[in-house]
């Protein structure tokens, strides 16, 4: 597999695979995370194309997942106020988001995951509380559960979670 920027001409594929994501997520007990807002609205897929923070991902040469990712000082803005814990790390992050894959390929969603952690070394993600499928990769992929965030979208609360490498232990008195 091997991850691109995603360009316009993918959007077409890119609206099919979300579709295929709200129905796997409501045949799996999650109806209420994308598919009462249609979630994700196009306009914001083509932002994220031309702000050059949208991801395919591709198998011989095939498009079998997707995902936003960004990384810095506070990037995503929800993630600011934490609820019922705290993150464990305040340096610079990398956010995944809407990710998603057709399901053709195993692995597809761990193999996103994994090229996100590598640019960065410290990665926040957040999912729906239904959302076993996702919260099951997340913790088999090293993520810890840190606390609730709220997004706009929804009112549904997220579990928001966090997998940094260890910060160097520091000298006492630096």
């Amino acid at each position: 597999m091997e991850i691109r920027r995603t360009t316009v001409e993918d959007l077409p594929r890119l609206l099919a695979l979300y579709a295929q994501a709200r129905q796997f997520m409501a045949d799996h007990g999650n109806p209420n995370q994308w598919g009462p807002t249609h979630w994700p609205p196009e306009a914001l897929l083509r932002q994220d194309i031309a702000q050059g923070k949208s991801y395919v991902c591709l198998e011989a040469g095939r498009v079998v997942g997707t995902f936003f990712f960004t990384q810095g000082k506070d990037v995503e803005p929800t993630y600011r106020r934490i609820e019922a814990g705290a993150w464990r790390d305040d340096s610079p992050y990398g956010v995944v988001h809407r990710l998603a894959s057709d399901g053709s390929v195993p692995g597809t969603g761990r193999f996103c995951l994994r090229w996100a952690y590598a640019q960065c070394g410290h990665l926040r993600i957040d999912t729906h509380g239904d959302n076993r499928v996702m919260q099951t990769l997340l913790e088999k992929e090293g993520f810890l559960p840190c606390g609730t965030i709220y997004v706009e979208e929804d009112p549904y609360p997220r579990i928001a979670y966090e997998k940094s490498q260890p910060q160097p232990a520091r000298e006492p008195g630096a």
